[in-house]
């Protein structure tokens, strides 16, 4: 299905601060905002929620602990002990050091695996370029028809009256999730 969008550039952040705030007034549906850098308070201007990549890291740091503790633990003291030096085979201390690094390499990479699925950074996948200069020094604002009762004259008008250089009109296809 065909969606009709209108593209607002802008040169400041906080123009473009302004036009979301504005438009979630109007309760226009704001489908993306491209950005050079991070915009501090962005996220919570358009109203979304924390992040759960946190939690993914932790639940992931966890389980390597956890695994990495039962195989040593497993390999030292049950499946091949083995005498060294009067040492009990169950040794906790000797455990940390490398149990931490397995901690760490499972957080990261979970992660990364997470960030990028949520993201849908498929390799191979290219990004779509909506302006050419989004990547340089402007920001993009675009915001969807919901309805037939959506008034492009007053879209542009918002967006012009927060200062947008260049507003553009967009046809854009849906792409399923």
């Amino acid at each position: 299905m065909t969606q009709f969008q209108l593209m607002g550039i802008f040169d400041d952040e906080t123009a473009l601060i302004g036009a979301i705030k504005d438009a979630r007034e109007q309760r226009l549906r704001i489908v993306e905002v491209y950005s050079p850098y991070a915009v501090h308070g962005l996220e919570r201007v358009l109203g979304l929620k924390r992040s759960r990549l946190a939690l993914v890291c932790l639940l992931a740091g966890a389980t390597g602990a956890v695994l990495k503790m039962w195989f040593e633990i497993w390999t030292a003291a049950i499946d091949w002990p083995v005498d060294v030096g009067g040492k009990p085979w169950n040794s906790l201390p000797a455990f940390v050091p490398i149990t931490f690094e397995v901690m760490v390499l499972f957080a990261g990479l979970f992660t990364v695996a997470a960030l990028l699925m949520v993201s849908r950074l498929w390799p191979g996948r290219r990004a779509k370029l909506v302006h050419p200069r989004v990547t340089d020094d402007r920001f993009a604002l675009i915001i969807e028809e919901t309805d037939a009762a959506f008034d492009v004259a007053r879209v542009r008008r918002l967006l012009e009256s927060h200062g947008a250089v260049e507003v553009t009109e967009m046809l854009t296809e849906e792409v399923p999730a």
